[in-house]
């Protein structure tokens, strides 16, 4: 499933334009891959039913927005060389502009934004 997502990402990302026909930097496509890597491996990891990828590209922000199932909210953990493992929120967190994480009805919801300028701004 992680592998999927990734490639749906980089899928839809490297065919999305502008309406000036502006395309998704390549930094940004890999970029987008790692974070949906860690969201949608926290979602597979902690969550107990199936997960929803959405995607949304306006030519200076990548929005990502995965849904699971389980309702606890993720918390930011404080940076700790020493720790193995667990650093994937840390790591999404440092490669976006935005992150917002919401209880829904069912489960919870993430969003990040990831700045997609050319000059790597939104």
């Amino acid at each position: 499933m992680i592998g999927e997502a990734r490639r749906f990402a980089a899928d839809f990302l490297g065919g999305a334009r502008t309406e000036q026909g502006a395309e998704v930097p390549s930094r940004v496509i890999g970029t987008a891959q790692l974070v949906v890597s860690e969201l949608v491996t926290n979602a597979c990891k902690y969550a107990p039913g199936p997960c929803l990828l959405d995607l949304v590209f306006d030519g200076d922000v990548v929005e990502i927005t995965v849904w699971d199932t389980d309702s606890t909210l993720p918390v930011p953990r404080a940076a700790e060389p020493g720790r193995i493992g667990q650093h994937g929120l840390e790591i999404v967190i440092a490669l976006c502009e935005g992150y917002d994480v919401r209880r829904e009805p069912v489960g919870k919801r993430i969003k990040v934004l990831l700045a997609a300028g050319p000059d790597g701004r939104a």
